[in-house]
């Protein structure tokens, strides 16, 4: 996994904390496409990703404005995977809506 490259901000993020349950029952394929569909929505940036083998794990997309976060929101193929999660993959989630001011980091193949 590396992260995202994305322009200066400001910009907006959403966090997506969530535990998973144990069945499967075709999440990987429902996040595949979701990840498809968000990439062609207006406003889109990019994600990164992660879980643990707890079944815990945070997805942060990246947003232009709060417009286009909420635009994603109604998305009906996104409404659907949303009802999917609450009733099939998640025992529980948490989600954020941050306004990125500032970014710096590290990264020992640029030193």
């Amino acid at each position: 996994m590396s992260t995202a490259a994305l322009p200066e901000p400001p910009y907006y993020m959403v966090s997506f904390s969530s535990q998973r349950t144990k069945l499967d029952n075709g999440y990987g394929e429902m996040g595949y496409a979701m990840t498809e569909l968000a990439k062609q929505q207006p406003g889109y940036l990019g994600f990164e990703s992660a879980r643990g083998a707890d079944g815990f794990g945070i997805l942060i997309s990246y947003w232009k404005d709060e417009d286009s976060i909420r635009a994603w929101k109604s998305v009906v193929d996104h409404i659907q995977a949303q009802n999917r999660g609450r009733s099939d993959w998640y025992t529980r989630y948490e989600i954020r809506v941050a306004l990125v001011t500032r970014t710096y980091g590290f990264n020992i193949e640029e030193t």
